[in-house]
């Protein structure tokens, strides 16, 4: 459905040691690096870019929106909050089932160092 999602930063050059690390639970990669640009996914795929604002204003996180990111497994889910936990992000809501989706909705959320809220979830039975 979608080509790409951009998520804004201050200093995305900063934000992509978090981003890598992060992403690499999911087993998503780098696509391409440049500076003031990070970007993760396939070129014919879809995409995660982190940049700068294009208006030149400061990056301000979004009250309610997020990005979530498919987990190949619970335990990724795991570990995609741990690891963002570690790189100096914050929770917003520990790994685990959330039946009012579906039954089978493993999910975790976090905040990265400027506030952007990201989830990563797994639609699978097994773990």
């Amino acid at each position: 459905m979608f080509s790409h999602v951009t998520i804004g930063s201050q200093d995305p050059d900063k934000a992509a040691a978090f981003y890598d690390a992060v992403l690499a639970t999911l087993g998503i990669e780098p696509f391409f690096k440049v500076p003031g640009t990070a970007s993760y996914g396939t070129a014919t795929g879809p995409k995660v870019f982190v940049l700068k604002p294009f208006d030149g204003k400061a990056h301000v996180p979004g009250n309610g929106g997020h990005v979530a990111f498919l987990a190949p497994s619970r335990a990724a889910v795991d570990a995609f909050h741990a690891r963002a936990l570690e790189m100096g992000g914050t929770s917003e809501g520990e790994p685990g089932l959330r039946p009012h989706y579906h039954p089978n909705y493993y999910g975790a959320y976090v905040r990265d160092p400027e506030g952007n809220k990201l989830q990563a979830v797994c639609h699978s039975k097994k773990g």
